[in-house]
């Protein structure tokens, strides 16, 4: 899966995007999160308030609780303001 990231949520992590390969008891958008977490501190530091960031599958915008199923691309951006 192509995982993408935004704005602060890039610059934290410090790339753009990569290719993940997911454990097999990953399900939900959310859930990726969490394992992203766990991958080093700027993951941790990117995801360290996971309630705000904001989840597309296959730039589709979905909640936390999504199932990731057969999606192809994850994207990850942080609140946005509009005006």
């Amino acid at each position: 899966m192509k995982a993408v990231y935004f704005a602060w949520v890039r610059e934290r992590i410090g790339k753009t995007e990569e290719e993940i390969t997911l454990p097999q008891n990953i399900r939900t958008a959310g859930e990726v999160i969490d394992w992203l977490i766990t991958r080093g501190e700027e993951y941790a530091y990117a995801f360290e308030n996971p309630k705000v960031i904001r989840i597309a599958l296959d730039r589709a915008h979905v909640k936390h609780d999504a199932p990731i199923k057969d999606a192809r691309e994850i994207a990850f951006f942080p609140p946005m303001t509009g005006g």
